[in-house]
């Protein structure tokens, strides 16, 4: 077992910068890592039988193939239009991973000596016009499996990515298909599942001092911090499929929206423990910090409407409250989201459609309007009151339920 210096110091990966513009982002993808190239054979020799290693370089080999192919779209997303069809291969090269685990598992299975036969190398994968790349080499299988599965999480994004991107068309109303949005819930809470099984089954496998230098792609609290996305963007969606329906309730909204708060709220406490300041990593920590925001302007907007119902004083003092609340969360929200996409790679917006479009619009008026009813209230509790903690009215949402596969019969 061991680890080979990188040609880069991985430890920097989330704070190096990253050139171009990476078009409309619905769903941050923070980097992707690519595998490279290996030879199995010389690594492996006359331990395995051939037939065995040819299987294992095959499988890896397709998908450095298929990776080295499918980066770009992953780097620079493009909405299709109304019109467009024909599907990404993203769904293929995540099908090809699920191949090569069974029968790359047979390197740890049992404790299995060949455990760090190998150095496998990953790149990080940094833009498809200047293409720079962060080797990472390590000796160790556990690494890999760490590797694939964070891969699989990452085209999991991409591909919700396409699905939540408004397809343009004639109207000035972008829309976002209810199949589109229900095949992303399932999607997100794949990519959770994913990761969930790297944090809890592959990292603890890992030796304390190979753990400690891994890329940051692969730290435990960033790998947390993208679990906690991956179902906070699942919330969001079901949020705007609540908000569209006639039989969903205020209460029903103000749940998701602070079930949505929950989730980013862990995913901005994961990632703060590392210091990306700038960069790709720094990108990450806005585009979280933007979502939060805009999760407690839905929370206490949401909180607020239900406490005017109320016919006490209080309940209107708290409505104010939490109304004013709202309004600075979205004001926030703003300024991490101009932040966000000014931060390079440029990214930008896509046009507003959902929950967040009507809420922009709805927040500052409703709030203005309570506020000119309510003005005595108002100047007297906008500081001292505050709704209740948003997550007491939370429902905790779950991944799927990801293990990892049964060792291919081959190795029997």
């Amino acid at each position: 077992m061991g680890c080979l210096p990188s040609k880069q110091n991985d430890s920097d990966t989330g704070s190096r910068k990253r050139s171009g513009n990476v078009g409309e982002v619905a769903v941050f993808v923070p980097g992707l890592r690519v595998p490279k190239s290996v030879d199995l054979f010389q690594s492996l020799g006359d331990i395995l039988p051939w037939c065995l290693t040819q299987r294992l370089s095959a499988l890896r080999t397709r998908i450095v193939v298929m990776a080295a192919q499918e980066a770009p779209i992953v780097v620079k997303p493009k909405r299709k239009t109304a019109t467009q069809h024909g599907g990404s291969s993203l769904p293929d090269l995540r099908q090809a991973l699920e191949d090569y685990l069974p029968v790359l598992l047979g390197l740890v299975k049992d404790g299995s000596q060949l455990v760090d036969s190998i150095h496998f190398v990953w790149t990080n994968q940094e833009d498809d016009a200047e293409v720079v790349l962060y080797e990472t080499k390590i000796a160790n299988a556990w690494y890999e499996v760490l590797s694939v599965l964070h891969l699989m999480a990452m085209l999991c994004f991409s591909e919700a990515n396409s699905l939540l991107l408004p397809k343009t068309s004639s109207d000035s109303n972008p829309k976002v298909s209810e199949e589109s949005r229900r095949s992303a819930i399932d999607i997100f809470l794949k990519a959770a599942g994913y990761l969930d099984c790297a944090i809890q089954h592959v990292l603890p496998q890992l030796p304390p001092d190979l753990r400690v230098n891994l890329p940051v792609d692969l730290a435990e609290g960033v790998l947390h911090s993208l679990l906690m996305q991956a179902l906070g963007q699942s919330v969001d969606i079901q949020l705007g499929m609540a908000m569209d329906s006639p039989k969903a309730t205020l209460a029903v909204k103000r749940r998701l929206a602070c079930e949505m708060v929950k989730c980013w709220h862990q995913a901005e406490d994961s990632i703060t423990k590392y210091t990306l300041a700038e960069g790709w990593g720094g990108k990450h920590q806005l585009f979280i910090k933007w979502k939060h925001d805009e999760a407690k302007a839905a929370a206490y907007y949401y909180h607020g409407v239900i406490l005017d119902e109320g016919n006490t004083e209080k309940s209107h003092r708290m409505a104010v409250a939490a109304l004013q609340a709202a309004e600075e969360s979205i004001s926030q929200s703003k300024r991490a989201s101009d932040a966000f996409n000014a931060m390079p790679p440029i990214s930008r917006n896509p046009p507003p459609w959902g929950p967040m479009k009507y809420l922009y619009e709805k927040i500052p008026k409703d709030a203005a309007n309570k506020v000119r009813i309510n003005q005595d209230l108002y100047n007297q509790h906008r500081i001292l009151e505050r709704a209740p903690t948003l997550l007491d009215f939370a429902v905790a949402l779950k991944p799927d339920d990801y293990r990892l596969p049964e060792v291919d019969h081959a190795w029997n």
